[in-house]
C-alpha cells in the first residue's frame, strides 16, 4: 500500500504501539518527564516502541520489507516498562524495562535476521528497547516507577514517518499479527 507521496523524504521503522489503554498513561508520563527534565513532551499518538529502523527506502524496497516481516515468527507476551532514563548527548528521556524482556529480545533478533538476510541495515549496538517521552531534555532523569506501565503486544509494524517543521508524522504502512 502507497499513498503515491515522496519516498524520498520518507524512513521507515519497525515499532510497536501501545495499546488503547496505556496510551493516556503514557501520554501523561510523558508530560510529567519533560516537565522535570526541561524537555518537550512526545505526543501520546506518537509515542512507540523501536523494533528496527532501516532509513530512507525506494518503494521496491519498501515492499520487499513488507515481504520479510511475513517471516519473522514471534508470540504475543505483555511488555513491562518501569524504568525512566535519559540520553543526555541527544537531549532524550525514555522509558525502559529494568530488566530484559525474552519475548521482546526474540522479536527484535528475529525482525533483525530477516533484514540482515536481505542485505538491509540493522543497527550494530546492543538493542536497548525504549519508548522516547521528551526530547531536547537539559538534564537526565533516573528512576522507576511506582507502577509500571504494560499492555499486551500482539502486532508490530512497518511505520513510515516524514519530518515536517512542525514534527514528524507517522503513518503504518503495514502490520503483522503475533502468535498467541
Amino acid at each position: 500500500m502507497t499513498d503515491g507521496g515522496d519516498d524520498k523524504s520518507r524512513r521507515f521503522f519497525f515499532a510497536l504501539w501501545p495499546d488503547e489503554v496505556s496510551r493516556p498513561a503514557l501520554g501523561g508520563l510523558a508530560r510529567e518527564v519533560a516537565l522535570e527534565s526541561g524537555g518537550r513532551p512526545t505526543p501520546p499518538n506518537l509515542i512507540h516502541l523501536t523494533l528496527a529502523f532501516v532509513g530512507q527506502q525506494p518503494q521496491i524496497r519498501v515492499d520487499s520489507l513488507r515481504r520479510l516481516a511475513g517471516n519473522v515468527h514471534a508470540k504475543s507476551f505483555v511488555l513491562q516498562l518501569d524504568e525512566v532514563g535519559g540520553f543526555r548527548r541527544a537531549g532524550i528521556a525514555w522509558l525502559g524495562a529494568s530488566s530484559p524482556q525474552a519475548e521482546l529480545k526474540a522479536l527484535h533478533d528475529d525482525l533483525a535476521r530477516v533484514l540482515q538476510s536481505r542485505g538491509f541495515p540493522v543497527d550494530e549496538r546492543p538493542y536497548a528497547p525504549h519508548l522516547t517521552l521528551a526530547r531536547r531534555t537539559v538534564s537526565v532523569i533516573d528512576r522507576r516507577l511506582p507502577e509500571p506501565i504494560r499492555w499486551r503486544v500482539t502486532s508490530f509494524a512497518l511505520v513510515a514517518s516524514e519530518l515536517a517543521p512542525k514534527g514528524p508524522a507517522y503513518r503504518t504502512v503495514a502490520e503483522w499479527r503475533l502468535a498467541t
